[in-house]
């Protein structure tokens, strides 16, 4: 006979045994100790209020506070992005792993990673999160999981030094304490955001500078504390469910919001490239390309409801490039070609120079295809101060601590 505990733990590892197939599928779980580790976690146990079905969705960040404001402060990452920074992190039994921003079953995952030799700590600012983490690791036995409360932007040194480094909140710059308190050689994976795009990026620590080993796109909770750096938002159109706004990184001029807003309810101006693309290809790398050549280019983010009623041609969840110059602007957009599965890529301009501004867009987006298309950019850290002769060609992104470089061969 099967008791309904024996059920409910049957159901659960099937839900967590189809989670595994889904991320094979879309290549987030390769190394089948990841797979093992995905496979093993009781990751619903951690948000006991959530229907477990929905834990266990590859795409489904599980929100556990906001602020005051209604703004997200804290999540269990999605599943796909969490097996994504642990590919990244190429952990290895017996490493010591620092985790930034706890949440229980990423902790869980890395702890399955490193083995009973090993160890993680797990870091969050949070004391209600932190508590959230230590019920889900006693409910869970896990004995080589420490929980921290503190603020990451010192990292927590009576523990250090660490091989891995894994940082599970938006952060605007490398603190000198994650540097110092890696190993020379280590790994830091960080969703590191530079000038407005966020991409989780696997650094390699060599001295005091951290030069980058690949990088994926991501979206993450940002970082409180004394290393807190959110993101304004100049907004265009508030129809309520149909707003559209520019969000913009410290570095970024602050744009004449009313001259735009006035330019986006001009007619628009249309500019095609010629280029096309697979409607599944990512379009990440063109995007790290214009914010490496361009100078003002905001994220617009806009509503899908935006959208449908002809307030911009095309809105998507985690935005897309803007180009302002002055009291016009424009915004990276495609348009099918009539053939299977591909579209062209263009800008759409609005002001009175909207037409120039989308054509400047274009010819990037060009100059992309013509030279770049086929390389990723390389991404390195250094210590603030560092003179220009001893950074790479291209952009620089001067923060508190750190230059980041952003460079193309």
């Amino acid at each position: 006979m099967t008791t309904n505990t024996e059920a409910e733990a049957v159901t659960e590892q099937q839900l967590r045994d189809k989670m595994v197939r889904q991320l094979i599928e879309v290549g987030a779980a390769r190394d089948p100790r990841v797979v093992a580790a995905f496979r093993a976690v009781p990751r619903h146990l951690a948000t006991p209020e959530v229907d477990p079905v929905k834990t266990y969705e590859v795409e489904t960040a599980t929100i556990t506070k906001t602020d005051e404001s209604g703004v997200d402060i804290s999540s269990v990452s999605a599943p796909r992005i969490q097996a994504m920074q642990i590919e990244q992190a190429g952990i290895q039994p017996g490493m010591t792993v620092l985790e930034i921003g706890s949440g229980g079953p990423n902790a869980a995952y890395l702890a399955e990673m490193v083995g009973p030799e090993g160890r993680v700590v797990t870091e969050d600012i949070d004391a209600d999160v932190t508590a959230r983490a230590e019920r889900f690791v006693e409910a869970t036995g896990y004995r080589n999981i420490t929980v921290v409360t503190g603020d990451a932007e010192h990292g927590v040194p009576e523990h250090a030094p660490y091989d891995r480094l894994v940082v599970t909140v938006q952060a605007a710059d490398i603190p000198p304490a994650w540097i110092e308190q890696l190993k020379d050689g280590g790994r830091l994976v960080v969703p590191l955001r530079m000038r407005g795009m966020t991409r989780t990026v696997a650094f390699v620590r060599d001295g005091d500078r951290l030069v980058s080993d690949g990088f994926e796109q991501c979206g993450f909770v940002p970082m409180r504390g004394d290393g807190e750096n959110r993101m304004s938002l100049a907004v265009l159109h508030d129809e309520e469910g149909a707003e559209v706004a520019l969000r913009l990184d410290s570095d970024h001029p602050d744009p004449d919001t009313e001259a735009l807003r006035a330019a986006l309810r001009s007619p628009r101006a249309e500019v095609w490239s010629g280029v096309t693309v697979g409607g599944e290809e990512s379009k990440e790398h063109l995007d790290l390309w214009l914010t490496t050549v361009l100078d003002n280019l905001p994220i617009m983010a806009a509503k899908a409801a935006a959208r449908q009623r002809g307030v911009v041609a095309v809105a998507s969840p985690i935005g897309l490039p803007a180009l302002v110059d002055g009291d016009s602007f424009a915004y990276r957009s495609t348009r099918a070609t009539g053939q299977e599965d591909r579209y062209e890529l263009g800008a759409i301009g609005h002001g009175p120079n909207g037409r120039k501004v989308a054509e400047r867009l274009v010819e990037e987006i060009r100059a992309w295809n013509d030279g770049h298309r086929g390389e990723r950019a390389h991404i390195e850290v250094y210590p603030a101060g560092t003179p220009d002769d001893r950074l790479p060609a291209g952009r620089v992104i001067d923060r508190p601590h750190t230059r980041v470089t952003i460079s193309w061969p």
